[in-house]
């Protein structure tokens, strides 16, 4: 391989540097990372020693080429190296050069093999499981206690003080510090929610992730297919107007499940095509064991951990139904909680256990029931634990083995339950405020820790904490902020990609927040932030083509000929009429004057033709005299008839002197 190499340096060096395909400069990978590191001001460890730990981790210098593949070949003795020649090349040339530049070599014993090349951080390939399993947060050096003959990781530490080499308290103690291995060195935010993000959930391979929010939408985000720009490829609104309250993907993630405010919940695809949507019961009946769905909103919902056809619902109208996803029209189980007084009271929240034998709910009144799946069971819960919490119930949790239940509540408290004593929880963790109803718990990937969320109060400094626990010591082992004005509502732990993730937003924003450590996770955040925008090529240049279609719009189309109905309108008298003008003084020709001294009595004259326009002028006597004359002459009205036969009137003479005189 290396005369190979040799022989095409000499050939390359008898053309030109611009002959051929050039190279595009590649951006290191640590300056990627250190793009996406979280501020030192952000993490907050409740323990001092904690602290320290993870300050030293992000003073440490970044590792070079040679010091992460001889790290890879230690991590991974039995992998199988690459089989390509260009990627073994490469790797030769950056190991000379990192001989030439870089800090010296770590000490290799020369009984140990290095087998392949080293793999980079993202790699989709499957990592052997060692007996101790994948380290999670800073490099430390294999194994529990620390030897001299043993290699160091990265660059050569600085000698020991010898002060602290002869203390044996310092080397029992940092063990118990360093086993809190938690990645949250770097954080990418998966945005474009413009509410709180209330519901999350991951695949069970890491690949696609799910967001729910109360602005009505879910976004669908794939770190395979995304770059840099964190983009979802995307978005759904499964019901107008309702919140989305609960996502959950099947055990074989080829569907997930969408409980959203309304009353029936809906099954996508993995693409996130509508695949059904359970029926609605009848609002009337009041036996709600007679009804074939929920009748109110619907508060949680899981998909069975082991059947990808059963999935679990809780709603407000006081019931929990199992359901079968090949059967929409009806649920086969209805689940009632038992209730101290009669009534419909709401379930706030459900879950199963890892093996899908028990169920467990969280009721409005603050109770905890749980319910042994089995042959004959029924609506009486197994266990019940009247007052639970004294507040509604947002969360429950149960560890693998089944044994340990944890609650979280609207009342500011997480309490851990013995599932075989249930009369008193274990521990109960006060001063952790909340305020949404969604508000969940999950493990680590070991079950050592389990996290939990806090929402933002009103004259709170801290702002949205994520909050982790000590399983076995049952006490708060580290805080970490992740937003100083936003609550955290969902949180999960993948374990495959040992990366964290946690919801947060408020009224006016909200995002998914994803902590990873680059030298620890594996996939998912490593992917996409490693993965530049494409840029825009002169050859991704279209012109956009001209429609030359006259009549497809109506700026294109020709007017409308009018001239038939101009005509129409010209002999039509009432449109064709000149509107008179208006007028002024007394009104004459039929309207009414402006003035005062109108009167009724002179328009309906002037409506008859009985006053002319010069009647203001004439004296009245004259003007009523004047058809005197005429009206003898010739009559128009009584007088034509009787002008032939009238007699010629003969007045009686007065015999009164009176009148004679």
């Amino acid at each position: 391989m290396e005369d190979e190499a040799e022989i095409h340096d000499g050939i390359r060096a008898q053309f030109p540097l611009t002959f051929g395909k050039q190279s595009k400069s590649q951006t290191p990978l640590e300056a990627i990372h250190n793009a996406t590191r979280r501020p030192d001001a952000a993490v907050s460890s409740v323990k001092p020693p904690l602290s320290t730990s993870n300050n030293k981790t992000n003073d440490l210098p970044s590792i070079s080429s040679s010091s992460r593949a001889w790290l890879d070949s230690l991590k991974n003795p039995k992998r199988n190296p690459r089989s390509s020649v260009g990627i073994n090349e490469n790797l030769k040339n950056r190991a000379k050069e990192d001989e030439l530049v870089g800090p010296p070599r770590p000490p290799v014993d020369e009984d140990e093999e290095t087998i392949g090349p080293p793999r980079p951080p993202g790699s989709y390939e499957e990592e052997e499981e060692e007996g101790d399993g994948a380290m999670i947060g800073p490099p430390r050096p294999l194994g529990g206690d620390v030897e001299d003959d043993e290699p160091i990781i990265g660059p050569p530490r600085p000698p020991p003080d010898p002060a602290e080499s002869d203390s044996d308290d310092d080397m029992d103690g940092e063990p118990e510090d360093d086993r809190y291995r938690i990645p949250m060195s770097n954080e990418i935010v998966l945005k474009g929610h413009t509410k709180v993000v209330s519901a999350l959930a991951v695949d069970h391979t890491g690949s696609r992730v799910l967001s729910g929010s109360y602005d009505y939408t879910v976004h669908m985000y794939d770190f395979q297919g995304m770059n840099a720009r964190l983009q979802s490829f995307r978005q759904l609104e499964p019901f107008e107007g309702h919140q989305i309250r609960g996502l959950s993907w099947s055990p074989t993630s080829d569907r997930f499940l969408c409980v959203t405010g309304s009353a029936q919940a809906k099954i996508y695809d993995r693409d996130g095509l509508t695949l059904g949507e359970f029926v609605k019961g009848d609002m009337y009946i009041r036996d709600l064991k007679n009804t074939k769905g929920h009748i109110s909103g619907l508060t949680c919902g899981e998909w069975h951990p082991k059947s990808k056809e059963t999935i679990l619902t809780s709603s407000e109208d006081g019931s929990l139904r199992i359901w079968d996803v090949n059967d929409f029209k009806s649920q086969k189980q209805v689940i009632k909680p038992k209730l101290a007084r009669p009534g419909r009271v709401p379930v706030t929240t459900c879950t199963w256990d890892c093996e899908g034998k028990k169920i467990a709910g969280g009721v409005g009144d603050g109770s905890i029931q749980i319910w042994s799946i089995k042959a004959g069971w029924g609506s009486r819960p197994d266990i019940s634990v009247a007052n639970g919490h004294s507040d509604d119930i947002t969360g429950l949790k149960f560890s693998s083995d089944g044994q340990i239940l944890l609650s979280r509540s609207f009342d500011g408290s997480l309490k851990v339950w013995d599932v075989r004593k249930m009369k008193e929880s274990l521990r109960v963790f006060d001063d952790l405020p909340n305020n949404y109803a969604q508000t969940n718990i999950a493990f680590s990937p070991d079950e050592q820790l389990f996290l939990s969320g806090t929402s933002v109060e009103r004259d709170s400094t801290t702002g949205g904490l994520l909050c982790f626990f000590d399983r076995p010591k049952l006490e708060l082992v580290s805080t970490v902020g992740i937003s100083p004005t936003c609550s955290v509502v969902q949180c999960a732990w993948h374990p495959r990609l040992n990366q964290i993730f946690a919801t947060a937003g408020d009224k006016h924003e909200g995002g998914t927040h994803v902590l990873y450590d680059p030298t620890v996770s594996e996939r998912g955040a490593l992917v996409c932030v490693a993965r530049a925008p494409r840029k825009k090529s002169v050859d991704d240049f279209q012109a956009q083509p001209v429609i030359q279609n006259p009549h497809a719009l109506p700026m294109f189309r020709d007017q409308p000929s009018r001239k038939r109905q101009r005509e129409k309108i010209l002999k039509d008298p009432l449109k064709s009429h000149k509107p008179e003008l208006p007028m002024n003084g007394p009104g004459f020709g039929g309207r009414v004057g402006t003035t005062k001294g109108s009167l009724l009595t002179q328009y309906l004259l002037k409506q008859g033709g009985l006053i002319k326009e010069t009647w203001m002028e004439e004296d009245p006597r004259e003007a009523i005299l004047k058809y005197a004359d005429v009206a003898a002459k010739d009559p128009k009205y009584i007088a034509p008839a009787y002008a032939g036969t009238q007699p010629e009137p003969v007045f009686a003479k007065s015999d009164s002197d009176d009148e004679e005189k």
